[in-house]
């Protein structure tokens, strides 16, 4: 069994913020493989399914993006799955241009709290992660105030087709050695 964890903020505020990139394609993997978010458990939103041939569950943590982490671990606890092998977390990351994916199996918060709580709480930086590019925060900006905006109307077509492609990465994960689809996902947009 897997967990692909989406992460965002709960709220009509936060909805289509570059934040809840995480949230937007979880929910297209969810459209995709007709899997709805149903249940309301581990502090979060939850779907269950298969995608690839694989048992999944599909999460959105409610938790707020900092304390991410207490949701996820909640749910790995339950189903007593290994993180490092059965945890697909997306989110957005700004060291990536808008719409630019990055497949990674394990690696630094980068200074995402999101990512700060999940490594905190399950103890390692090493789990599968789908990073999508939500552009650098402009000069002289807020970061929390950039991250909780929404996309420019230029951004939003790239982003759109980045929830896409995020939801197809992951889905890929379940089947597909780590190496190819970090090869296919992991070039510019």
């Amino acid at each position: 069994m897997y967990i692909i964890a989406g992460l965002g903020n709960p709220g009509k505020e936060y909805a289509n913020t570059r934040h809840n990139t995480g949230f937007c394609s979880v929910e297209r993997l969810a459209d995709r493989f007709r899997i709805s978010f149903d249940t309301k458990k581990f502090r979060a939103l939850c779907g269950s399914g298969y995608i690839e041939g694989q048992k999944v569950l599909l999460l959105k943590p409610q938790t707020y993006m900092n304390l991410s982490g207490e949701s996820i671990r909640a749910a790995c606890d339950f189903y007593k799955i290994d993180p490092e092998t059965e945890l697909i977390v997306i989110y957005d990351d700004i060291s990536l241009p808008p719409g630019q994916l990055r497949v990674r199996k394990k690696g630094s918060a980068g200074g995402h709290n999101g990512v700060k709580s999940i490594i905190a709480h399950l103890g390692t930086q090493t789990f599968l992660r789908v990073k999508v590019g939500v552009g650098a925060k402009p000069e002289g900006y807020d970061l929390a105030d950039y991250v909780l905006g929404h996309f420019s109307k230029g951004e939003k077509e790239a982003m759109e087709e980045a929830y896409d492609r995020a939801s197809q990465a992951a889905a890929a994960l379940l089947s597909d050695d780590v190496e190819h689809v970090m090869n296919e996902y992991n070039r510019g947009v």
